[in-house]
């Protein structure tokens, strides 16, 4: 019995070189990497063809003040739920009692249940 086969390319985002990365899969296994000139590339061809991920960056807004501070994702999401977590991120500004606010305070836990964290890139004081 023939096994279905896909195909699928895409540019490595690792390092400066963008490899054209060829992953062949099959029952939603990685059977191959073609086209990386490293390991990371490989890594991430196999990666990103079963299950995209990225690190999330976003401002994030306090109650009752103009300027937004900005924000990112502790660790890589599903590439499908970006978008969700930016919502989440919007329905959820920061009380301004909590101030300050320093980077790499967690701002929101476990976004999307993703079991990943919003943290701060920046400080904020009262």
């Amino acid at each position: 019995m023939a096994i279905n086969t896909e195909k699928k390319q895409m540019i490595c985002i690792n390092c400066p070189v963008g490899c054209r990365l060829t992953a062949t899969i099959a029952d939603n296994q990685v059977l191959s990497v073609e086209g990386n000139t490293c390991k990371r590339g490989e890594d991430f061809a196999r990666q990103e063809a079963i299950e995209p991920l990225r690190v999330l960056t976003s401002l994030m807004r306090i109650q009752g003040r103009e300027k937004p501070f900005s924000v990112k994702t502790s660790a890589p999401v599903p590439k499908k739920i970006l978008f969700d977590c930016v919502k989440e991120i919007f329905e959820h500004p920061v009380d301004a009692s909590k101030l300050p606010i320093h980077t790499g305070d967690i701002i929101l836990s476990n976004v999307c249940k993703s079991g990943v964290d919003i943290i701060s890139t920046q400080d904020v004081i009262s």
